[in-house]
């Protein structure tokens, strides 16, 4: 929850209610959003139209879009939702050529048509989109443990519809799927590129630029866990190397004495580091070794004597190993 008492949600559709639209862009956001938050009612031979919202802003921005597109004076009405929380629903009352502009919206809540006449370019896709998530979407906050934006609708073609609006989007196509959830058809994004530039679609710029702070702080601590964890493997890595050379060293060391290596003094040197350092890294034993020599030795030099010693003591190992089977 925010501190001003509004969640994430309610704060992209807030900042996004006060972006200013031209009259195609309003005209196709209003067709969605009446499209699933608007009642056509029929009284005494009267049509009215009855548009609902929680949000104070969206109502108010629904009311003004009206206005200036057709000229008609709504009335707002007030009524608390049902359930536990019992949220304060704002409508917009048309009671004058709603049928009228119904029909200049592509409206017909009888029929599956869809106004693919308000969405021929990029910004009246995007003030569509707009207009179904003030209606009915949600996004998660950028501090919870995923990514999700959807918009949940109650008819499956209609989301199947929405969901291609999104997938064929103008020059930057967006991973959109539908899933069924209680009887509703989701349309939803998982990708947190993609919803930061939803949100930027819909003139939520501050709230995407939280929504991005969020997640480059919690990539970069997943990242930092990430090499924190390679670095505790790295070290687990080289313990057992280390204690695996040393139990080497000791096998020829106990049998033929260190005289065994003096024509090779940069090998014994290197022995001898290893058994005062069983945890050092192989990098950390060729700079020791470098400083003991007075002359560079690579790491992958130290890592290839190390290899030869291993090959060493393997055939020392089989040979140990028939000699005893042919005494037995």
């Amino acid at each position: 929850m925010k501190k001003d008492g509004l969640s994430f949600s309610e704060s992209v559709k807030e900042e996004s209610a006060r972006e200013i639209r031209n009259e195609a862009e309003k005209r196709s956001l209003l067709s969605a959003f009446l499209r699933i938050n608007g009642y056509l009612r029929l009284s005494g031979g009267q049509s009215s139209l009855d548009i609902a919202s929680e949000s104070s802003s969206m109502a108010k921005a629904i009311y003004l879009y009206l206005h200036d597109l057709y000229g008609v004076s709504a009335r707002f009405a007030y009524t608390r939702s049902s359930g536990f929380l019992k949220r304060m629903v704002y409508h917009v009352m048309v009671e004058t050529e709603a049928e009228d502009i119904l029909n200049d919206l592509g409206i017909d809540y009888f029929s599956v048509e869809n106004p693919k006449f308000l969405t021929t370019n990029a910004k009246e896709v995007a003030a569509y989109l707009t207009g179904a998530f003030w209606a009915k979407g949600s996004v998660n906050a950028p501090q919870s443990s995923s990514y999700h934006l959807e918009i949940s609708l109650g008819d499956e073609s209609y989301a199947k519809w929405v969901a291609r609006l999104w997938q064929h989007y103008p020059n930057h196509p967006f991973n959109a799927k539908v899933i069924t959830r209680r009887n509703r058809y989701v349309v939803y994004l998982k990708r947190s590129d993609e919803i930061s530039d939803f949100l930027i679609l819909m003139g939520a710029k501050k709230q995407c630029l939280e929504f991005e702070n969020v997640r480059v702080e919690r990539d970069f601590e997943n990242q930092t866990n990430r090499l924190g964890n390679l670095d505790a493997a790295n070290y687990r890595k080289s313990l057992t190397s280390g204690e695996r050379q040393v139990e080497e060293i000791h096998f020829f060391v106990d049998r033929l004495g260190w005289s065994a290596f003096d024509d090779n003094e940069k090998l014994k040197t290197l022995l001898k580091l290893r058994l005062a350092h069983p945890d050092a890294s192989l990098s950390e034993l060729a700079h020791s070794l470098s400083v003991a020599l007075n002359t560079d030795i690579s790491r992958s030099n130290v890592n290839h004597l190390f290899r030869d010693l291993d090959a060493q003591y393997k055939i020392a190992q089989q040979k140990l190993a028939a000699k005893t089977k042919k005494d037995s």
